[in-house]
């Protein structure tokens, strides 16, 4: 018989797959790293799982102890996802801008999901990260999970990410893209991939609005704006994101991350949300300009699925982004 213990065993060594409609004309090859196939349907599976394992080895975690975090979503979900099989309860906080779907399918592992306004100032209380502390601090047994602070983040993109994508491209790869969320998964591959070869380029694709690209070039902090893209883009320097390990910043519009999210789907057939639409399209546009030796891998973070009402919902288009064509 071949089986899995459980769907645990099924995180990690998702595909490579090619993009080949998009990049017609192109000479350079563009890989899709598909983190969709992780079981909870996003690259946070990873993180979720080795956060929980290596509070367990440090002897934080027992049965019965509750495991709360601040997320966009996808984090909660890898975190609930491991936690429903070893024993624990999870509390998630995340913000109104959240998708319905990431809330219910929380809900349906078993989280308790607490909403609290995008809009509240990183000094509130009413701040997502701040929120879960409060909660974590008010639990005995408990565990914040911090993933922007976590050095297990990184580590497992360390460890898995970057050896499963320098092994499908044989080491040939060139260029990595990334977002930069907690910034674990641009730092972990990043690290491995510039170990093994220092000219590989790590770019991040980031929204409009974040404050990461200003940070990169001059050190200094100022407000984010608002924009639509889930789960990338920082309002805050995570600390586990080395700045020093990407070469290059690009920011996007939100109408042209949403418009390649919806063109992946319909031309490629990779069901996708809006951060993975920004980070297809500063991947393309990069392999432009690159020649028939270049190998461009970019990922793909999580599931359309997760966006039904919001991306590739035509009536929420028509209302926050009133010029796109549909």
């Amino acid at each position: 018989m071949k089986y899995y213990n459980s769907v645990l065993d099924l995180i990690g060594k998702t595909p490579l797959v090619k993009i080949s409609k998009l990049t017609n004309g192109i000479k350079a090859k563009v890989f899709a790293k598909l983190e969709s196939f992780n079981p909870g349907g996003s690259v946070k599976d990873r993180i979720g799982l080795a956060i929980i394992e290596k509070a367990e080895r440090d002897g934080i975690l027992k049965t019965g102890s509750t495991i709360v975090e601040a997320t966009s979503g996808n984090t909660g979900i890898g975190l609930a996802l491991a936690a429903t099989l070893k024993g624990y309860k999870t509390i998630i906080v995340v913000t109104d801008k959240t998708s319905l779907e990431k809330r219910n399918y929380l809900k349906a592992l078993g989280a308790e999901v607490i909403v609290v306004p995008k809009t509240a100032s990183t000094d509130s209380d009413e701040y997502y990260v701040n929120k879960a502390k409060a909660i974590a601090a008010s639990i005995p047994d408990s565990f914040f999970a911090s993933q922007y602070t976590n050095p297990a983040n990184p580590e497992v993109h360390y460890l898995t990410t970057g050896p499963e994508i320098w092994e499908a491209t044989d080491g040939n790869i060139t260029h990595f893209i990334a977002g930069i969320g907690t910034g674990g998964t641009i730092t972990g591959v990043a690290k491995f991939l510039k170990e093994k070869n220092s000219n590989i380029k790590v770019i991040a694709a980031d929204p409009v609005g974040s404050i990461a690209k200003v940070y990169k070039q001059t050190h200094n902090l100022h407000p984010s704006s608002p924009y639509l893209v889930e789960g990338i883009g920082l309002d805050v320097i995570p600390e586990i994101v080395n700045f020093d390990l990407i070469d290059e910043i690009v920011e996007v519009e939100d109408i042209d991350s949403i418009r390649m999210c919806r063109l992946l789907s319909q031309k490629e057939g990779i069901f996708c949300g809006a951060s993975s639409g920004t980070i297809a399209k500063v991947a393309i546009d990069i392999a432009t300009n690159l020649d028939e030796n270049s190998i461009v891998v970019f990922m793909v973070c999580d599931t359309g699925e997760r966006y039904l009402t919001k991306y590739h919902n035509e009536e929420w288009l028509k209302s926050h982004l009133p010029n796109y064509e549909i």
